[in-house]
């Protein structure tokens, strides 16, 4: 048999060699191509499978989620509702024993308005007896202040018009005396001048008639010589003679004229001497007065300059004043604005915050203190007074912020353990994030899942994991061995929390 093989091969030629391989290939290529189908096949299979179950396990885990969820909320709102009774039956009672007081308080108050209302009433009446009292008192000193005033004023009207009496006959003494004396000067000035016209008439008499007889000659010759020239003048001016005539009649008439001015202007004269005696003693007078005016005017400039020497200074300091009131006025405005802002945004903050509130803090808005009563009568006995450094008098200044600061703080309290505990949860939110994508990494099938670790994803009994290097334990080394990682499903994980 075994020569018969040897025979049998080496009969086949080249060309059957080649069918035969060419049908090996094609074998295998069925093959690869049947564990390829199969392959794909129970992968399919099992992502169905798996798909199944985790929405199985999904359900499963909402279901019990609420249920422990409702127990939770369940178990929450008892508690509020506890809580909201008590506070509630605990208003009840503070408002009870608020009527109770405030009804006593308003029996007291009307008892006390009833006092306060009696005691009013007596003393108006007594205000009025003593208005009463003191309006005749007052009524009896005026009609005596009044008879006293009006006697005063009757002496001394009568003193006045005495004395305007005595010095209304001095002035007419005085005019008469006065008019007298004119009088005489007059009649002595008369006699003066009538005693120089004799003097003067006698002298012109004398030199009249020297004169005439001196004349007498010429005269005569003159006279023969106007009288021829006067019959040749008349002859020639006849004419000229009457118009002389009725110049000379009017010449006579302005004479008469002039003479009645010339007394008129006499007169006037006198009486301008006069007048002029009296504006020279009103000019002295006046000059005095006027000097006294001038030195009152010098001093009324001194004191003047000072005053505006004074008004200046005055106003230069009332402007910086003014400078200083504005600067101070808008830094006061733009604090105030601010602080105005400030109380604004708080307003609002609170009325945010407000909606926020929860019931048992919209009954009781400020917690009682944490202290102990020891603590509490070791700080009532320490004396504001008994501060030294700044802070603890500003401290001691602000005690009626005691409120706002213990509902500050227990707000702040609140923000801290909520922050904590959303830390935590976040905390817990990232492990169960890790768990179930570890999970869903083990159940499904892509790229992604396939260019990473998986030790769920096992093909021809073979892991994509690495597998661990045998390392002998007789050669010492530095390096530690790889360490194993025990993977557990999320389901599981789960199952056993829940």
């Amino acid at each position: 048999m075994p020569k018969k093989g040897k025979k049998a091969k080496a009969t086949l030629s080249d060309e059957e060699q080649l069918l035969l391989f060419q049908q090996k290939m094609l074998a295998e290529e069925e093959m690869a191509k049947k564990k390829e189908r199969l392959l794909s096949q129970f992968l399919k299979d099992k992502l169905a499978k798996e798909e199944h179950n985790s929405a199985l396990n999904l359900n499963k885990i909402n279901t019990q989620w609420r249920t422990v969820l409702r127990e939770i909320k369940t178990r929450e709102l008892h508690k509020d509702i506890e809580i909201l009774s008590q506070t509630f039956e605990r208003v009840v009672d503070c408002k009870n024993s608020v009527i109770k007081s405030l009804a006593k308080d308003l029996s007291e108050a009307e008892e006390q308005y009833a006092h306060a209302l009696r005691s009013h009433l007596h003393n108006v009446d007594q205000l009025l007896a003593l208005q009463r009292c003191r309006l005749n008192l007052l009524e009896e000193s005026y009609n005596r202040e009044l008879e006293a005033l009006t006697k005063e004023f009757e002496i001394e009207r009568k003193t006045i018009i005495d004395q305007h009496e005595k010095e209304i006959h001095y002035l007419q003494d005085v005019f008469m005396a006065m008019e007298q004396n004119y009088i005489d000067s007059e009649y002595e000035s008369k006699l003066e001048f009538q005693s120089m016209w004799d003097d003067l008439k006698n002298k012109n008499l004398e030199e009249k008639h020297f004169l005439r007889l001196q004349l007498e000659n010429v005269v005569e010759d003159l006279w023969r010589r106007f009288q021829d020239a006067l019959k040749n003048y008349t002859d020639a001016t006849e004419d000229r003679k009457v118009a002389f005539e009725t110049l000379k009649v009017k010449d006579e008439k302005s004479s008469k004229e002039i003479e009645a001015q010339m007394k008129k202007i006499q007169r006037l004269q006198d009486s301008i001497i006069i007048l002029k005696g009296k504006i020279m003693v009103h000019s002295r007078e006046s000059e005095e007065q006027n000097q006294y005016i001038r030195d009152d005017k010098e001093l009324v400039h001194v004191q003047l300059r000072k005053l505006k020497a004074q008004r200046t200074q005055a106003r230069e300091i009332s402007q910086e004043n003014l400078v200083k009131l504005t600067l101070e006025s808008n830094t006061t405005i733009k604090a105030l604005r601010k602080i105005v802002d400030k109380g604004e945004k708080i307003l609002k903050l609170a009325e945010i915050c407000r909606k926020f509130e929860t019931e048992e803090e919209k009954v009781l808005p400020f917690y009682s203190s944490t202290l102990t009563p020891e603590e509490q009568e070791e700080i009532e006995e320490i004396n504001p007074e008994e501060f030294t450094e700044e802070l603890a008098k500003v401290i001691a200044d602000y005690i009626g912020l005691e409120n706002f600061w213990k509902r500050y703080n227990k707000v702040k309290l609140e923000q801290l353990s909520l922050e904590h505990r959303r830390a935590q949860l976040l905390e817990i939110n990232r492990k169960l994030r890790e768990m179930l994508k570890q999970y869903l990494d083990g159940i499904s099938v892509s790229d992604e899942v396939l260019s990473q670790l998986n030790p769920l994803f096992v093909v021809n009994h073979r892991s994509n994991l690495p597998q661990p290097l045998s390392i002998p334990t007789t050669q010492p080394g530095n390096k530690k061995p790889p360490t194993t990682y025990n993977i557990i499903e999320a389901a599981h994980v789960i199952s056993h929390i829940l």
